[in-house]
């Protein structure tokens, strides 16, 4: 990353609206926004109210009872697929920690990994994951039929969605111990179809520009930043800033 960063306010779409419907006024409006925000940036804002201020509390209760666990426990979340496991004191981000939780969105698979790492049982972290993520992926399948209506695709949107898998990857970032300046996490592309960030309140995210310039991105508490990865840019024929 670069050493002099910019504050960039990147576009803010609302999903919020209940009664959303594909031919509406409204859903051509945010499938305008979509496409646009995507070839011009790669990324954008999503307001999404249907998850509540409390499931966020309760989902950062959760995540930080989860990092509290010995790191011999955070082992145990181990998968063989790349990146899907427990990732943490590599010496190219020393003060980043991580563990994924595949289909976490089905309340049986946030229990399976639950009851790993707490033998005895632990149902108010499995449910509140999987509340969170059955929410976030409703905001994906939401995205990804304004982006296939986007491209002509509509036929082929159900057999698109049924084919997803979905990780929840959680993700700690301790401060350095010293003065100096340590990243946390080298710069990367995702290589997966699509990312929807969120954050406690603790700035830290910045994207690259067509220019090569990087820019600081300020995500509020009630939004979501989804990002198109380099899966979507390679299967489509939008030119992605990514």
């Amino acid at each position: 990353m670069g050493s002099e960063t910019h504050v960039l306010d990147i576009p803010v779409i609302d999903f919020s609206n209940s009664e959303l419907k594909p031919g509406t006024s409204e859903w051509n409006s945010l499938k305008s926004q979509v496409e646009k925000a995507l070839e011009e940036i790669g990324c954008f804002k999503a307001l999404f109210n249907k998850v509540p201020i409390e499931l966020h509390r309760a989902t950062f209760d959760a995540i930080e009872e989860l990092f509290d666990l010995p790191l011999e426990t955070k082992k145990l979340n181990y998968s063989p697929k790349m990146r899907h496991g427990y990732i943490g004191q590599a010496p190219i981000a020393p003060l980043y920690e991580s563990l994924g939780f595949e289909r976490a969105h089905i309340l049986e698979e946030a229990e399976k990994l639950t009851n790993i790492l707490w033998p005895q049982g632990n149902p108010n972290f499995s449910k509140t994951i999987q509340a969170f993520s059955k929410q976030l992926s409703e905001l994906d399948q939401l995205v990804t039929r304004l982006i296939m209506e986007s491209l002509g695709l509509e036929k082929y949107v159900e057999e698109f969605l049924n084919s997803n898998y979905y990780l929840l990857r959680v993700m700690k970032y301790d401060a350095p111990s010293s003065a100096e300046k340590i990243i946390g996490m080298i710069p990367h592309k995702d290589v997966n179809i699509m990312t929807i960030l969120h954050q406690n309140g603790v700035d830290g995210l910045e994207i690259q520009t067509k220019t090569g310039e990087w820019i600081d991105v300020k995500v509020s508490p009630d939004s979501f930043i989804v990002m198109a990865g380099e899966s979507l840019k390679v299967s489509t024929c939008f030119q992605f800033n990514i």
